[in-house]
């Protein structure tokens, strides 16, 4: 996740599809289909790049849910954060974009973006509010509970939702979507715009009093 910009070497064993690495996978593929999907050196690198991420980052929980786990030190970490709920919709694109992919390869990213979208809307749903967490434990036992327990009105699950959609023409992806719409529209707008969330995990919980630029540029455009 870090580079020393003097010698340009990786700083910590950390990795991840999540937090402070998730935009480098993301516009692979992006500026690919935006160049025209003329750029083989571009979608090379994007395909390589996700499949060891899937090899590495990408788990199944003891009751059967897809998710994109932290690696740090050589290990797994079993939580999942809620920017890594962009996969879902990246490898939708995928599946949807690249035409040489075999029909085995196409199957694949296809589940691995339902799957992983499916995880996500659960991190919802399983909340008082319908909103999700910053990130959730993944552990035995412990699968959906909230670790960092705030939401910014971040736009990764419903971005899945838009993808999801488009992909399959499942109704259920835009009721996921509308359902987020009106979490959010009860839990965070305020008198003069919408706000975060501090604890996600509680209807009674207090707002952090910041509206973020992406909420606008992101969030709203894909609920649409």
């Amino acid at each position: 996740m870090h580079l020393n910009k003097e010698s340009g070497k990786w700083c910590s064993n950390q990795a991840g599809l999540g937090g402070l690495a998730d935009s480098f996978y993301e516009y692979l593929i992006k500026l690919w289909v935006y160049q025209g999907k003329k750029d083989k050196e571009l979608l090379d690198m994007y395909l390589n790049a996700i499949d060891s991420a899937e090899r590495n980052f990408i788990r199944k929980s003891k009751s059967g849910f897809l998710y994109a786990g932290e690696y740090n030190n050589g290990a797994v970490m079993n939580k999942m954060g809620h920017l890594a709920c962009f996969t879902g919709g990246m490898f939708a694109l995928t599946a949807m974009a690249v035409d040489t992919l075999t029909i085995a390869q196409k199957e694949k990213y296809e589940e691995l973006a339902k799957g992983i979208t499916n995880t996500c809307h659960e991190s919802y749903v399983r909340m008082p509010t319908h909103i999700g967490p910053e990130s959730f434990n993944m552990d035995p036992g412990a699968e959906f509970n909230p670790m960092d327990r705030y939401y910014i009105l971040r736009p990764e699950t419903v971005e899945s939702y838009f993808y999801l959609w488009r992909m399959t023409k499942d109704e259920k992806y835009r009721d996921w979507a509308w359902d987020a719409v009106e979490a959010i529209e009860k839990h965070c707008r305020t008198e003069n715009g919408y706000s975060g969330l501090r604890e996600v995990a509680s209807i009674s919980g207090s707002k952090d009093d910041v509206q973020q630029s992406f909420f606008f540029a992101e969030t709203l455009k894909v609920s649409r």
